[in-house]
């Protein structure tokens, strides 16, 4: 189904539409036409952004790790705007990995949020675009998810968990009218980024960020990944044996 704007969709809900690259993406559908349901955990945040769209977006607070919440507001969604054609899963938390500061409590916290609050997401929709034989679910996980990395050992293996998840159930649902899509960023300049310590190449704003991830999305293939060069390299890594890829890493980090 696509908007009068000639958009590939006409409806969406994003997920972590507070700031950083869910917002952006958020504004920049509004924009094409597409009517937007925002959802994040800071009301006042959201109530901003509708505002600044004119109402083009519709506010929904949510704290993704609450499963009973999250199809609460999936049910008002419908309700309101009918299944949405394109469901964006951008909440998520960052915290720096130290060996000095081990702490289960942040292990937990970002598991809860970015690998089982994408879950209740999925679960929440999943079977209305199946009833609706239509849809897309789009999960962002990162770069730091091909990978283990310094300083990731935190949030990296949520995001690896997000690739399985969609690589999983995309293959579930092939040659049905409802797709599960992965979009795999580098570094974006976000509030949850100010925080690093280190250097962060490649560095994107948000709102090329989101310009590539709606553009990408709009597209068939499953993965949406930027930025190219940054993306090129990590992946070769990935191929690499331990044998060299750990070399490799060492003297990336003796250099910082």
């Amino acid at each position: 189904m696509a908007a009068a704007t000639g958009a590939a969709w006409t409806t969406a809900w994003v997920i972590g539409a507070s700031s950083g690259l869910g917002r952006e993406i958020a504004r920049q559908l509004a924009a094409r036409g597409v009517s937007v349901a925002a959802s994040a955990r800071r009301a006042d945040a959201l109530e901003v952004l509708t505002r600044d769209s004119g109402g083009a977006i519709r506010p929904y607070p949510l704290d993704i790790v609450d499963t009973s919440a999250v199809r609460a507001v999936a049910d008002r969604i419908e309700q309101d705007l009918g299944t949405p054609d394109l469901v964006v899963q951008a909440a998520a938390v960052w915290h720096p990995f130290r060996l000095d500061d081990v702490s289960a409590d942040s292990f937990e916290r970002s598991m809860q949020v970015n690998y089982l609050g994408s879950v209740n997401v999925v679960a929440a929709v999943l079977p209305r675009m199946r009833q609706a034989d239509r849809g897309t679910i789009a999960l962002i996980a990162s770069v730091a998810g091909y990978r283990g990395l310094p300083k990731a050992a935190i949030y990296a293996p949520t995001k690896a968990a997000l690739i399985s998840l969609a690589e999983c159930l995309h293959t579930e649902l092939d040659g049905s009218g409802v797709s599960v899509r992965i979009v795999n960023p580098g570094f974006i300049a976000t509030p949850m980024t100010a925080r690093n310590d280190f250097p962060m190449p490649f560095l994107m704003q948000p709102d090329e960020a989101a310009r590539r991830t709606i553009d990408g999305l709009a597209g068939r293939g499953f993965e949406t990944a930027y930025p190219r060069r940054f993306v090129a390299v990590l992946k070769l890594m990935r191929l690499l044996p331990y044998s060299l890829y750990f070399p490799i890493i060492r003297k990336l980090v003796s250099r910082r």
